[in-house]
């Protein structure tokens, strides 16, 4: 138990370093939180790294309109406990227009929450920009640098990297850029679980295994939040399975998994064990590899 201390007394320590070092240099921070898991424990880290003064940043969520009801009780009831000043922010004009994961596809994922993000980070002025994504979780994601500059536009370039060499960053920007720095990159999906229980992180319920209403769609079991909002079709039934998930996003478009693991300990067990990514469950990546990279160029994370 000692060794698994060790490698994840390393992993936080790295991360304390590089919330550390972007604070120092930021003007206007902000830190991207979806309530999931890796925004959680990088809030987490945040109130340690700066203990005993309050966090630096706040919390910056994006509602799609179309996310957990569950997931927005625990954002709030985080913020509140944790003493974050939390911002909430979605495209009204999206959500009055009925733009829906069902019917709208990645035109969907554009209007409700890359550009809201883009506007909410334009109107707030934030330059360091703190994001829970890990290098582990999808391909596009490994060529994203720790402090990853962005464009004016909050355009992403890949062949524009910097490079960073025994952990020096360059935190420097040039008019209108700004930086997405990432905390977590080096962690992996089971480091989270296993921090989170060394650490005895309360994270969202629907992580955790328990009887749901679910439509099966093309072998995906996917989780009814709201019957009332769901587009259902022919054939379609509703069960009753007990499942959790690994990854958060919209309901709709979010599989869960079937599972008994209903504590984290059975959560880092069953992860330890798992032989497929845990972006399976992410319906709204696509087939085609690269549409998570156009999102990231076009602003999204």
């Amino acid at each position: 138990m000692r060794l698994a201390n060790s490698h994840l007394d390393w992993l936080e320590s790295e991360s304390i370093h590089i919330l550390r070092e972007a604070i120092a240099e930021a003007q206007n921070p902000v830190m991207l939180f979806s309530a999931g898991k890796d925004s959680t424990v990088m809030a987490h880290l945040a109130l340690r790294a700066f203990y005993p003064s309050p966090p630096p940043m706040p919390l910056l969520h994006v509602d799609s309109t179309w996310e957990f009801r569950s997931l927005i009780e625990f954002r709030d009831a985080f913020a509140r406990e944790h003493g974050f000043t939390l911002i909430a922010r979605a495209n009204e004009e999206g959500r009055a227009a009925g733009i829906n994961p069902f019917e709208h596809g990645d035109a969907y994922t554009s209007v409700m929450r890359t550009e809201p993000l883009k506007t909410a980070l334009d109107e707030g002025g934030y330059d360091i920009i703190f994001g829970g994504a890990r290098r582990d979780e999808e391909k596009s994601r490994a060529k994203e640098r720790i402090f990853s500059v962005r464009s004016a536009g909050h355009g992403w370039d890949p062949r524009q990297q910097r490079p960073e060499l025994w952990r020096l960053y360059n935190t420097r920007l040039g008019k209108g850029q700004s930086a997405r720095v990432f905390p977590l990159s080096n962690w992996t999906e089971s480091d989270i679980w296993a921090y989170a229980l060394l650490h005895k992180i309360q994270l969202a319920p629907l992580y955790l295994a328990e009887p749901r209403t679910v439509v099966e769609r093309n072998g995906t079991l996917i989780v009814v939040d709201d019957e009332s909002r769901m587009r259902f079709q022919s054939g379609d039934r509703l069960h009753t399975r007990t499942v959790r998930f690994r990854t958060l996003g919209c309901w709709p478009v979010t599989g869960a998994i079937e599972s008994e693991a209903t504590t984290l300990a059975a959560v880092v067990d069953e992860t330890l064990r798992a032989s497929s990514s845990e972006r399976q469950g992410r319906i709204s990546d696509g087939e085609d590899g690269g549409s998570l990279e156009q999102k990231k160029r076009e602003g999204y994370f």
